[in-house]
C-alpha cells in the first residue's frame, strides 16, 4: 500500500493524474475528467423541507477552480449527473462561475439526473452527449461490463467507495478511483453524495481518496 498526494497512473498507454480532489487529469489530452457533481441537489432538498447546509456548491466549484488554475486544462469531461434535477439557484451560480473560463470546452455525458431542457445547457456553454469517445477512450454514465471494442471506458453513477480497516477494528468507507479490466468508475466529485461499496477483483487497481492523499490498495 502506497500513500501519495496525487498519483500518476500509467494505464492503457496514457498518463492519468489521479487527484485527491476527485478529478483525473488526462495528460495526453490536456483534459479533466470528473463525474457526479449533482449541482443543485442541496437546493432541491431544501425546497422539499429537508435541512441541508448551504454553500456546498460554492465549495465544490471553488475546488474545481483551484485545479483549473494549477493544471490549465483545455477541456473538462463530466461523466454524467452534472446537475441534480431542474434549474435552480445553484445552476445560476454555475453560470456565473462559468464566465471565468470561457476558453475551456465543457463536455457533459448526460446522466439520469441531467434532465434540464437542452437550451439551458447551450446557454451555459456545455456540449451534451449520450456518450463520448476521444482517442478511443469511451465515456458513458452507467457502468459497463465489457470493452465494446473501445480501448477503455470510464463511467460514473455509482459513487464508488471501499472499506478500509484500521487499528482497534476501526472501519472507514472512503471514495475511490476504480480501474477494472475494461471499464473504470470515477468517484463522485460532489461532496453531497453517498457511497456505494465496491468489491474489486484481485489485481484490479483501486485508488482510495483519504483527505488530501491517494492510497493504492490493489
Amino acid at each position: 500500500m502506497e500513500t501519495v498526494t496525487g498519483e500518476i497512473f500509467y494505464f492503457q498507454e496514457q498518463h492519468w493524474h489521479l487527484l485527491p480532489e476527485r478529478v483525473i487529469f488526462w495528460e495526453e489530452a490536456n483534459t479533466f475528467i470528473l463525474s457526479d457533481l449533482h449541482l443543485g441537489k442541496a437546493t432541491h432538498f431544501r425546497k422539499a423541507g429537508i435541512a441541508v447546509p448551504a454553500g456546498m456548491v460554492q465549495e465544490d466549484l471553488f475546488r474545481l477552480q483551484q485545479l483549473i488554475t494549477r493544471y490549465t486544462p483545455a477541456r473538462i469531461i463530466i461523466v454524467g449527473d452534472m446537475f441534480h434535477s431542474q434549474e435552480n439557484s445553484e445552476v445560476q451560480y454555475f453560470r456565473i462561475w462559468r464566465q471565468q473560463f470561457p476558453h475551456i470546452r465543457i463536455d457533459l455525458v448526460k446522466g439520469n439526473h441531467d434532465i434540464m431542457p437542452e437550451e439551458i445547457y447551450t446557454r451555459l456553454e456545455i456540449h451534451t452527449h449520450p456518450s463520448l469517445t476521444i482517442h478511443d477512450i469511451h465515456f458513458m454514465h452507467e457502468p459497463c461490463e465489457d470493452s465494446n471494442g473501445y480501448r477503455y471506458t470510464f463511467s460514473g453513477h455509482l459513487h464508488p467507495g471501499v472499506v478500509m480497516a484500521g487499528a482497534a477494528r476501526q472501519r472507514l468507507r472512503l471514495p475511490c478511483f476504480y480501474f477494472g479490466r475494461h471499464c473504470g468508475i470515477l468517484p463522485a466529485f460532489g461532496h453531497f453524495t453517498g457511497l456505494a461499496t465496491l468489491d474489486p477483483l484481485p489485481g484490479e487497481p483501486v485508488f482510495v481518496i483519504a483527505e488530501k492523499s491517494i492510497i493504492r490498495v490493489q
